[in-house]
């Protein structure tokens, strides 16, 4: 990774994340790479709950985060807060860009305290809960309707960052089904991981296959499979228990950017 070049050859534009914490992670991670090649230049940071953005001052290139795990919206009715698979009503800042980097999935299974809705809308129906990958088939694929109608692809170039995998299930690649990643320092070997694709990154090739622009897949997951050894652990500071989601910086989001430098480069 050449955070210099990366600065020259993206002077005066603006790049976004838009996701979860795992697009948080990445963009962490490139505002990291690129200040490391420049660790004298004038930075301005900027965090709040829904935007944040760093700015290398000297080269007028901005690299921001859009906080929204679901990409759809979350809006709040009479009924109580509700995830709406049909719309994203807040994108509009996002034409704007010259790079968009998407991804979700994390938050679609979170339920009980950690489920921030109260209903999911589909259409005129109201539902109290859903099968967590029918709902993000149906909110991605809103998304990919979204991209194709709103993203003007002479401008802009759009990714989708495939899925991010967990380790909290010690049998995918060994046989003690009672561990996690805590105990793990060594990534596992070879290029393959004994478990098959976690099945929405199945419904997310579905979904990219209908995009009828040119959006690129950062298809980081079976790479991402192989690294149990890189999660924070006990060790995050932000999250209680252990974190077999995330990743530890410097660490493996370093090589989903360099793919994204590669693939921004061709």
């Amino acid at each position: 990774f050449n955070g210099l070049d990366f600065l020259w050859r993206w002077r005066g534009k603006n790049i976004m994340f838009v996701g979860d914490s795992l697009g948080s992670n990445q963009w962490q991670s490139l505002t990291c790479l690129i200040h490391a090649s420049v660790p004298k230049s004038k930075t301005i940071v900027v965090r709040t709950n829904a935007l944040s953005s760093v700015t290398f001052v000297d080269y007028k290139l901005k690299i921001s985060l859009f906080h929204t795990p679901y990409i759809v919206d979350l809006v709040k009715e009479e009924v109580g807060l509700v995830l709406n698979l049909g719309s994203i009503a807040h994108g509009r800042s996002w034409r704007k860009m010259d790079v968009l980097i998407f991804n979700s999935w994390h938050w679609w299974t979170h339920r009980g305290r950690t489920q921030p809705w109260n209903y999911i809308r589909d259409g005129n129906k109201l539902y109290k809960d859903m099968n967590p990958l029918v709902a993000f088939y149906k909110g991605m694929t809103t998304w990919a309707r979204w991209v194709d109608k709103n993203i003007d692809f002479s401008r802009t170039k759009v990714f989708l960052q495939g899925i991010s995998p967990v380790h909290y299930e010690g049998n995918e690649w060994h046989n003690n089904p009672w561990t996690d990643c805590r105990s793990e320092t060594q990534p596992v070997f070879g290029t393959r991981y004994p478990a098959r694709l976690p099945p929405q990154m199945y419904v997310e090739y579905k979904v990219f296959s209908r995009i009828k622009k040119p959006v690129y897949l950062l298809d980081v997951t079976q790479l991402s499979q192989l690294r149990k050894d890189a999660h924070p652990t006990a060790y995050s500071g932000k999250h209680s228990g252990v974190d077999c989601s995330h990743w530890c910086l410097p660490g493996l989001p370093d090589t989903w950017n360099q793919l994204l430098y590669a693939a921004l480069v061709l």
